[in-house]
């Protein structure tokens, strides 16, 4: 019971490690002046008023900053002809120890599986007063 809790756990904390690896997202920051305005993780932070005032007058106060979070590209797949000589025969010898190493029992037939004793109708070692000491 606790052994299979603690595996699906541990896949569980696993898949979720790999998951989060590989997820990319970005940060967006709008700034008016030194203020920070607003903050967007996944859409595109709202502009202030006065940046529609800037594009009148060319003077910029405003500025938008962006944090990328890159997460990884590529996971490193190796292929069997990637292995050395010795862990190609490691391998391949587990596996066939694994698959062909347990064998099934032979079924052995019971000749008296399906007899049922007779029914005693008095006790025979008080009849005859026979007793294991």
């Amino acid at each position: 019971m606790l052994k299979s809790i603690l595996h699906k756990g541990f896949t569980s904390i696993l898949a979720l490690l790999v998951l989060f690896s590989t997820v990319s997202f970005t940060i967006e920051k709008h700034f008016c002046g030194d203020v920070l305005v607003d903050v967007s993780v996944f859409a595109e932070a709202e502009k202030c008023a006065m940046e529609a005032l800037e594009l009148l007058q060319k003077k910029t106060c405003c500025k938008d900053e962006l944090n990328v979070v890159k997460g990884q590209d590529e996971l490193s797949v190796t292929s069997f002809d990637d292995l050395d000589l010795e862990q190609q025969q490691f391998l391949y010898a587990f596996t066939h120890s694994y698959v062909f190493g347990f064998e099934s029992l032979v079924k052995h037939k019971i000749p008296h599986k399906n007899y049922t004793p007779p029914k005693l109708v008095t006790d025979i070692q008080v009849l005859d007063q026979v007793f294991i000491i």
